[in-house]
């Protein structure tokens, strides 16, 4: 028998649960033991402040956790790219009060890894960049001192891009959280070739697919997987040429049937992964 080299799980909001009974409603009839958890809520909502230990008394394990930046706008591509991550000044000392209440509620907890956007990341050297690089390592310090690893979700910069800033940081607590879809989403190339360039680092990996925008400056489309532009064959094998146990976490984040669509993606990874996905 091959070895069983992927694990899958899910997103907690790719669901939408109200609180964590109705995440366990959610997820029974799709058959996932595994989750992403988002922790933002757990630590500012009273419904979610228990959702940890609770989940796990009933048979979930949290494979890592999510943290929101303050302030993320997604509404377009010049939205986010002036609200997300790390990179706003005026959202910046919020960020990361509540980056360090995450990581105190990971650590305690023992979830070994949180991922988060990091923000775009300017391609070339400058203050900005510079000023990002303190940042990420401030974050991650936080982490570190609490035993957990961070991981700074791909597709707001290329591959290249993101390599040469993680050679910068250069921090025992950084990797990758690869999603494939976010690459497609942003224009920042191609996912296949993004498991080699940014393989020493990927530490999960999202599935989720899209199509690319039909003019500069929009957004892509998500759609369910397997129907969208991610190369899924090639890019389930690139990740098995890294030659190591990875968690293969499904986001869906649009669509009015997204159950479903999580289950349609957990069937065509089986197919795509066979026996060696557990």
């Amino acid at each position: 028998m091959e070895p069983r080299r992927f694990r899958v799980g899910v997103c907690s909001w790719s669901l939408r649960p109200e609180h964590p009974e109705h995440l366990l409603d959610l997820l029974a009839p799709i058959g996932i033991t595994r989750v992403q958890l988002a922790l933002v809520p757990c630590v500012t909502a009273t419904a979610w402040r228990d959702a940890v230990g609770m989940l796990r008394s009933r048979g979930l394990t949290i494979a890592s956790g999510m943290l929101a930046t303050v302030g993320e706008d997604y509404t377009t591509l010049d939205s986010i790219a002036h609200t997300g991550g790390v990179r706003p000044d005026a959202t910046w000392p919020a960020t990361r009060t509540l980056a360090a209440e995450v990581a105190a509620l990971a650590g305690r907890a023992s979830i070994g890894l949180v991922t988060f956007h990091a923000g775009f990341i300017p391609h070339e050297a400058g203050h900005e960049r510079s000023m990002m690089m303190t940042r990420l390592r401030a974050v991650a310090d936080l982490f570190h001192n609490a035993g957990v690893a961070v991981a700074f979700e791909t597709g707001q910069e290329s591959a290249a891009t993101l390599a040469d800033a993680l050679r910068e940081i250069d921090h025992p607590a950084v990797g990758v959280n690869l999603d494939p879809a976010n690459m497609i989403l942003y224009g920042m190339g191609d996912p296949v070739a993004a498991v080699a360039t940014l393989g020493p680092w990927i530490r999960q990996v999202h599935i989720k697919d899209a199509l690319p925008a039909s003019r500069v400056g929009a957004w892509g489309q998500e759609v369910q997987v397997g129907t969208g532009a991610v190369e899924w064959p090639a890019f389930i094998g690139a990740l098995r040429d890294l030659g190591r146990p990875l968690d293969l976490v499904i986001e869906r984040e649009a669509g009015a049937a997204r159950a479903g669509d999580v289950r349609l993606a957990m069937d065509r990874l089986r197919s795509w992964c066979g026996a060696e996905l557990e």
